[in-house]
C-alpha cells in the first residue's frame, strides 16, 4: 500500500501517470458466499466447491462483479476521495482475464490516465486505469474508471459562504 498518499485529491492535485497501490485483501469463501447472498447469484461456480472442481477450478470462484467490487472497495481505503468524490461516472473496458479463487490475495494497481474540466469550475472528471493483481502478480481484471471529484474552487467557494 502506498503509505503516506495523499488524502482528499483535488481535481488540481490529479498527475497524470501518478501510480498508487492497495492493501491485499485475502478473498474467503465466506466472502464470495455474502456477495452471492447481497446479488442473489448463486451460480454453483461461486457457492459449491465441488462443482467449481468439476469445471477445472480448485475452489469456488469470485463473480467477476465481486472482483470489480473490490477493486473499488479496495482503492477507497486510500481516502484518495474521502471527501472530494462528487460521483462516480462509470467502469468501462472491464475485462475479467483471470478467476479469482478462495484464497487469492488481491490488491489493486491503478493510475491516472486522463483529466478534463467540466462546464462547472467546482469539479472534475479524472479516468483511472486499474488491475486487480493476485499473489501471483497476474491481473484477474483490468477495467477503466470514471470519477466526478471536487475542484480547489468549490473549497474557495464553501469557505466564502462559510464567512458570510
Amino acid at each position: 500500500m502506498n503509505a503516506g498518499a495523499p488524502i482528499n485529491l483535488r481535481y488540481e492535485d490529479i498527475v497524470l501517470g501518478a501510480e498508487f497501490e492497495t492493501a491485499v485483501h485475502t478473498v474467503t469463501e465466506a466472502d464470495i458466499t455474502a456477495f452471492a447472498d447481497v446479488t442473489r447469484d448463486h451460480h454453483p461456480l461461486h457457492v459449491d466447491g465441488a462443482y467449481a472442481r468439476s469445471r477445472g477450478f480448485p475452489a469456488v470462484i469470485g463473480h467477476g462483479l465481486f472482483g470489480l467490487s473490490l477493486m473499488e472497495g479496495l482503492k477507497s481505503e486510500l481516502k484518495l476521495y474521502e471527501e472530494t468524490s462528487v460521483a462516480s461516472l462509470g467502469w468501462d473496458e472491464v475485462k475479467f482475464k483471470g478467476p479469482i479463487v478462495a484464497g487469492d490475495s488481491l490488491r489493486v494497481r491503478f493510475r491516472f490516465i486522463e483529466k478534463r474540466p467540466t462546464k462547472n469550475p467546482e469539479r472534475g472528471i479524472v479516468v483511472e486505469t486499474l488491475d486487480l493483481l493476485n499473489q501471483r502478480d497476474e491481473v484477474v481484471t483490468a477495467a477503466r474508471h470514471i470519477s466526478l471529484i471536487l475542484t480547489r474552487q468549490a473549497a474557495r467557494d464553501a469557505t466564502a459562504a462559510a464567512q458570510q
